[in-house]
C-alpha cells in the first residue's frame, strides 16, 4: 500500500526528506508585528531572527485551517499518517482531526491517522522517521498506528534554550513558572510529560546545560541500539554537533540525526536553541 506522512511545519525535516514526495508539510503562519510569514519552503530563518530581534513584541503563530489538511488528504496514497505539534502547544492537532472529518463527509472513509506528537520539532521528526521505517517494511496500517502511538509514549523530548521568554509570552509554559537567572547565566534543561513542558534541571552556562541534557537522555533511554536520536538546532550547528558527539560517547544509538528548525520551532527555540528527541 502507498503511504504519505504529513506534518505541520514544526516537523523539522532534513534537507533530504524535504525532497521526498512521501513527506508533506502543512504550514503555520508566523507574525512579527504587522509582518506575516508563511512557514513553508520560502522561510528565511536569518531574516526572521532579525525581524524578531528588532521587534519589541514576541512573534506569534497561527495554526493551519482544517481545509488545508482536508486538501492534503485528497491525494492518491492509500495510507495517511499525520504528525502534529503537541495539542498543549498548538491547535494544529484539532485542525488535522476536523480536516479528516471534512474529508470523510465528502469522500468517505480513508486510512488517516492523526497523531498528537506530545512534542515538537525533533520529536515530530523522530516519530516520522519511525513511521517511515515501519511503512517501508510493509507493515499494515493498523499495526503502524498502534506501534507509532506506543513509540510516542516512550519517546523523550528535551531542550535547552538561551531564553524561555517566547514560550512564556505565548502562554506555552502553562502551570510552570518561567525560569529567570540571566545574571548568573543559569540555563534550564527542559523536558515534556505527555506534551506538557516541565523543567528537568539546570546548568551554569549553555555548555553545562547541554551536557546535563545528554545525561538525562542516557538515564531514561531504553534499548538505544534500536533507536535514533534527533537533534534540532536553531542557527547553531556547532551546538548540535557537540550534543551529537556527547550522545555517541555515552549512548550506543543506532543513529543520530541533526536537522535545522523551520519557522515554528525558531519562534519558540530562539536563536541558539537545541531540541533533542530520543
Amino acid at each position: 500500500m502507498s503511504y504519505k506522512i504529513i506534518g505541520d511545519s514544526c516537523l523539522d525535516l532534513t534537507e533530504e526528506m524535504k525532497k521526498d514526495s512521501r513527506f508533506q508539510m502543512i504550514p503555520l503562519t508566523l507574525q512579527v508585528d504587522d509582518i506575516q510569514v508563511i512557514d513553508d519552503e520560502t522561510f528565511d530563518q536569518k531574516r526572521f531572527l532579525e525581524l524578531a530581534k528588532a521587534s519589541p513584541n514576541c512573534p506569534k503563530t497561527a495554526c493551519p485551517s482544517p481545509e488545508m489538511f482536508k486538501k492534503a488528504y485528497e491525494c492518491e496514497e492509500d495510507d495517511i499518517y499525520v504528525i502534529t505539534l503537541s495539542s498543549h502547544l498548538s491547535g494544529t492537532y484539532n485542525s488535522a482531526v476536523v480536516g479528516r472529518q471534512l474529508y470523510e463527509e465528502e469522500h468517505g472513509h480513508k486510512n488517516i491517522k492523526v497523531i498528537d506528537s506530545w512534542s515538537a520539532s525533533a520529536g515530530e521528526l523522530n516519530i516520522a522517521l519511525y513511521i517511515d521505517d515501519l511503512c517501508r517494511s510493509g507493515m499494515a496500517f493498523e499495526e503502524v498506528c498502534e506501534k507509532a502511538e506506543e513509540f510516542k509514549k516512550n519517546m523523550k523530548t528535551y531542550f535547552v534554550l538561551e531564553s524561555l521568554d517566547n514560550l512564556r509570552k505565548n502562554g506555552r509554559l502553562t502551570g510552570l513558572q518561567a525560569f529567570f537567572a540571566t545574571t548568573l547565566n543559569i540555563k534550564p534543561v527542559m523536558g515534556a510529560v505527555e506534551g506538557v513542558i516541565i523543567k528537568e534541571d539546570q546548568g551554569r552556562g549553555i555548555h553545562k546545560a547541554l551536557m546535563k541534557m545528554c545525561d538525562y537522555a542516557k538515564k531514561n533511554i531504553v534499548d538505544p541500539e534500536k533507536k535514533t536520536a534527533v537533534i534540532a538546532h536553531c542557527n547553531h550547528r556547532e551546538r548540535a554537533e557537540l550534543v551529537k558527539e556527547e550522545l555517541l560517547r555515552k549512548i550506543p544509538f543506532r543513529d543520530v540525526i541533526i536537522t535545522e528548525t523551520a519557522g515554528v520551532a525558531t519562534v519558540y527555540a530562539g536563536d541558539g536553541g537545541v531540541v533533542l528527541a530520543c
